[in-house]
């Protein structure tokens, strides 16, 4: 695939609004090298429309399982490619939402540093790149960096919009000490003294603020699914 095509890929498409565009801008696409099957060669295809003008290929869904540590991809899963699908929806969703807002924007630093972070999730750097060479992302593509922008910019999203207003109270604390800490301590490590209420507080409040957030995340997800006009075309 050609630099235009691909950039044509990874961006929104804005106009096209409906499912015909979407069609005429598919016929568009060239043939491109498989990564999987180098003696053959298919179309990059559209999967699903998102609001009539978020386009997710089947690049797309390979290059989220190609970031994700242990998944394989040589022959791709049905349900792995239907999860990472799901996946890149909700992340399409999110960043709609997170484009409003330009003050969260991402800068420079902080996707150097998101970058570096999922390198550290693999084996070994190299073993990163050569991961993302074989579904098509080279080591200083811009391609890379987009989708690595746009996580940082879903995660300052999330850290405006859920995380600043996260409240954990010190009888929450206690209960879940007394619930939940205790107990999973004593399974998973029988006869070490278990860590008073006040040395354990600080984990404990990261543990319910962090389930929190996933819980109000969930739901917003939901919501926003239930809103989003959603079109599966062609399942991966």
């Amino acid at each position: 695939m050609n630099k235009s095509h691909a950039k044509t890929t990874r961006r929104r498409a804005a106009h096209a609004p409906t499912l015909v565009c979407a069609a005429l801008w598919l016929l568009s696409l060239c043939l491109v090298p498989s990564s999987f099957c180098p003696a053959q060669e298919v179309v990059d295809k559209i999967v699903a429309v998102v609001n009539g003008r978020e386009l997710i290929t089947y690049t797309d869904v390979l290059w989220q399982l190609a970031l994700e540590p242990g998944v394989p991809l040589d022959r791709p899963r049905t349900e792995d490619l239907n999860r990472s699908l799901e996946v890149v929806i909700n992340q399409r969703l999110l960043l709609q939402e997170a484009e409003k807002l330009p003050t969260i924007a991402p800068k420079p630093d902080e996707i150097n540093a998101a970058i570096k972070r999922l390198i550290s999730q693999f084996p070994s750097q190299s073993d990163f790149y050569q991961r993302l060479a074989r579904v098509g992302l080279g080591e200083d593509s811009e391609q890379l960096r987009e989708i690595i922008r746009q996580r940082v910019a879903i995660e300052n999203y999330v850290n405006f919009r859920f995380r600043s207003f996260t409240v954990v109270t010190p009888q929450e604390e206690a209960a879940y000490y007394k619930d939940v800490y205790v107990p999973r301590h004593r399974r998973q490590s029988p006869g070490r003294l278990v860590p008073t209420l006040e040395e354990a507080r600080a984990d404990i409040n990261r543990e319910l603020t962090e389930g929190k957030i996933e819980s109000d995340l969930d739901s917003f997800i939901e919501d926003a699914r239930a809103r989003a006009e959603i079109n599966v075309i062609s399942p991966p």
